[in-house]
């Protein structure tokens, strides 16, 4: 048998106008070169493990029972160590049906389902050809409290398996929603009833009683899908206008329906203009078809208009599980307005670029193009709010961080930017055809769907594909495969286009300004640090500044592993650094070397507590928390604090524009026989905290007074000694130099500075072990 070959052609079709095409697939035993996509069915490599993928099965969800022996037909699966190759050749023997068959099993679409294993970040930016794709998965964030509307169909249609599928999926449903949640349940036929007829919290009692209800539903009568949309638009609106909603939460309207209106409103039009009408711009409608008589280009212009999406639920023995699916997908969100911004001019074409909701366990694309002559790296400003908080993620993407990894890897496709590009702008464009207002609109964006999908080789439902031999004596034409996509696709945003802007005043990144005399390497990690603060490096060396003396101070403390340490405590402002110490690998020169790995920072009026270790950066406000990556470049704000993170290099912490603490990550080679990553804090002297204020760092906000005298050569002659006296004591000290890491992360710059032995005593109140404090958020109790 000669091998085959594909090329595309496309098919304008007519406004107004019904063209069909067979969709029957492949008809003839074909061999195999490359994945060819077939429909209606469709072949799904499912790992068994989202994240951590190690073996893959294979699921026919609409299979007339070949699923265990269409196993087989995988040629080649092989797992290595970035990435996977699928390999589908199948022998014709294989794709009979039986041995004596003339049928293929070969009669469906596909689909290879998979997930990576991602880096601890919240997105990624890929950058080649002058294209750029932006991969955007954050995980580690606190849930968005939701109040959710399920509008079920109840009509006679719904008898039988439907309902009772329905019933059982919505009973695990309810039981999943969390306790800070807010819900009600509409179920309609041609009346609409509502088991509340407003938004209760979502406790064990109300659920249970929920499930109850829902339980006694007996389905009957006609479809009045418009009067219950507006019923639930009607609950949620008044919700809002009365105060009721949490400010920070998200509002979800989900349609489940099997059927088109025969009571009320039947116009189909009309029913999308009179949503359109009254839903608020926060509420969001997820609409749920189950089977084939239902029309579903409506759900989905109802939908895509109200910022949600549509899927087809197969009224089948599965139907529970289906809807349990779609739903994960919707139980969590983590962030509301998403916006992804790149500011540069040479950056065109941006795909849709401005989201209602994130949820978690999804991931959101947005691809554009740029001018490789005249930028060579791209930059993206992502904006969005969580719980109580404004995010802002910044990412900066350079086209050679690619190149590397493209020339080494066999399956490597340099073309996979600009492929995707056009794979999400062809998709975004027939969404966009469908809720086109006029027919001169709709033909416009069917010119521009045709025109990319000839130039990028891409089947759509305006195009198909002939496949014809070498002999060019054999053609067979295969349609493109359908956009119905069952649940649960992925494809759970429809988002819309809008101008790079709306950056908060407080996350414009500013650039950085060339410094002199910066060694080789290194980069600067503030672009103006203040030239005098109280910090903290290495093991741990305190370097105090006293403004009025114009001196530094320097002292170490030898404690051990594991004790945490008040910095500074200031229970009258509620405000309170505290930092706990890490051992190196082993001792060297018969001492243990201590860093600090972990500071917690109390901002107790706020409600906020924010640890930062050499691992992650975690917030929490109340009983919610967020974690932030070193990976990641972000600003965080929450009432009145601002978090900043410069990715793998320092965070900021701001309070009210006045009081300030930034933190430096230091990293040392991995396989070091002896040190370890550590963490090291500047803070800059300021008369903001109270009286009460103390604290290892806290005691010098207020600054004592001293006096060096009787400067003389030490022991060592690089470095003299001298008197000073301090807070009634007399202490020798020693001129030497400590290092200022936040010009020069890799070196430092050295500080000069007077060094007070044996762990301060004599400067510092007390005695160091005075500042041990239980636990990373407890105030020091100075007597």
């Amino acid at each position: 048998m000669q091998r085959l070959k594909c090329f595309l052609i496309w098919l304008l079709l007519l406004e107004g106008q019904a063209f069909e095409i067979p969709t029957n697939g492949v008809s003839e035993f074909a061999e195999y070169d490359n994945l060819v996509e077939l429909a209606p069915d469709k072949l799904q490599f499912v790992p068994e493990n989202r994240r951590h993928q190690d073996q893959v099965i294979l699921s026919s969800p609409f299979s007339t029972g070949n699923s265990n022996r269409l196993a087989f037909l995988v040629h080649e699966l092989l797992w290595e160590v970035f990435g996977a190759h699928v390999s589908f050749k199948p022998t014709v023997a294989q794709q009979r049906k039986c041995s004596n068959c003339s049928e293929t099993a070969v009669d469906g679409e596909l689909v290879v389902v998979y997930d990576v294993n991602r880096e601890d970040t919240t997105g990624k930016l890929e950058v080649f050809n002058g294209y750029f794709v932006h991969f955007f998965a954050p995980e580690n964030l606190e849930p968005i409290p939701k109040n959710i509307l399920f509008v079920i169909d109840v009509s006679g249609s719904m008898w039988g398996i439907k309902m009772k599928q329905t019933v059982e999926a919505m009973k695990t449903i309810l039981d999943d929603l969390r306790t800070e949640d807010q819900f009600s349940v509409v179920d309609f036929n041609h009346n609409v009833r509502t088991w509340r007829n407003d938004l209760v919290s979502a406790t064990k009692t109300q659920t249970a009683d929920a499930k109850r209800y829902i339980e006694k539903i007996q389905p009957s009568g006609g479809t009045n899908i418009n009067e219950a949309l507006l019923r639930a638009i009607f609950i949620l609106n008044e919700a809002n206008n009365l105060g009721l909603l949490d400010p920070s939460s998200v509002s979800l309207i989900i349609l489940v329906s099997d059927g088109d209106p025969t009571v009320g409103e039947l116009k189909l039009s009309k029913i999308q203009k009179n949503v359109k009408q009254n839903i608020q711009d926060n509420i969001s409608l997820f609409s749920l078809g189950i089977g084939f008589d239902v029309d579903y280009d409506f759900l989905k212009r109802l939908s895509n208009e109200n910022r949600g999406i549509a899927q087809r639920i197969y009224g089948n023995q599965d139907t529970s599980s289906q809807l349990k699916k779609f739903y994960n997908q919707v139980s969590t969100p983590l962030l509301r307005n998403v916006q992804f911004n790149y500011p540069q001019a040479s950056v065109t074409d941006v795909t849709q670029n401005s989201f209602h909701n994130y949820f978690g366990g999804s991931e959101i694309l947005v691809a554009g193009r740029f001018d490789p002559s005249k930028i060579t790296e791209v930059e993206s400003i992502v904006t969005a709010t969580s719980t109580n908080t404004e995010l802002v993620l910044e990412t900066l993407s350079q086209m050679d961080d690619l190149e590397d990894f493209l020339s080494k890897d066999k399956h490597a496709d340099p073309d996979f930017t600009k492929k995707l590009w056009a794979y999400l702008t062809i998709n975004q464009l027939l969404a966009e055809r469908s809720l086109a207002p006029t027919a001169a609109i709709k033909r416009k964006i069917t010119k521009t769907i045709l025109q990319m999908s000839l130039e990028h080789h891409i089947v759509t439902p305006l195009t198909a594909m002939v496949i014809e031999n070498d002999a060019g004596d054999e053609r067979m034409l295969a349609d493109a495969p359908p956009q119905d996509h069952s649940c649960c696709s992925g494809a759970l945003y429809y988002g819309s286009k809008v101008a790079s802007g709306s950056i908060p005043s407080w996350a414009n990144p500013s650039p950085t300004p060339v410094m002199a005399m910066l060694a080789v390497g290194a980069k600067p990690l503030e672009s103006t640090p203040p030239p005098h603060v109280i910090r903290v490096e290495n093991d741990p060396h305190f370097i105090i500044y006293l403004p009025k003396s114009q001196k530094n101070i320097c002292f170490n403390i030898d404690s051990k592993p594991g004790k945490i340490l008040s910095l500074v405590s200031d229970p009258e402002l509620g405000i309170l650094v505290n930092g706990q110490l890490i051992g190196a690998k082993k001792p060297e020169n018969g001492k243990l070397s201590t860093y600090f790995g972990k500071l917690g920072f109390y901002f107790q009026h706020e409600n906020m507590k924010i640890e930062i270790s050499t691992e992650t950066i975690t917030l929490s406000h109340g009983s919610s928390a967020s974690r932030l990556s070193w990976s990641d470049t972000a600003h965080v704000a929450n009432q009145r604090v601002l978090v900043s993170v410069k990715k793998g290099r320092s965070v900021t912490l701001t309070l009210d524009k006045e009081m300030s603490f930034s933190v430096l990550l230091h990293r040392v080679w991995k396989k070091h026989p002896v040190n370890v990553d550590f963490l090291g804090i500047y803070v800059p002297p300021t008369n903001k905290f109270s009286p009460s204020t103390h604290g290892l760092l806290g005691q010098f906000m207020h600054e004592p007074k001293i006096h060096i005298f009787n400067e003389r050569p030490g022991k060592d002659p690089a470095k003299p000694e001298a008197s000073m006296e301090v807070k009634g004591h007399k202490l020798t000290v020693t001129r030497g130099l400590q290092k200022d890491y936040r010009t020069d992360i890799v070196f430092g710059t050295h500080v000069p500075c007077w060094f007070v032995h044996n762990s301060g005593k004599g400067f510092i109140d007390g005695n160091y072990r005075d500042y041990i404090v239980p636990q990373l958020y407890s105030f020091l109790k100075w007597p």
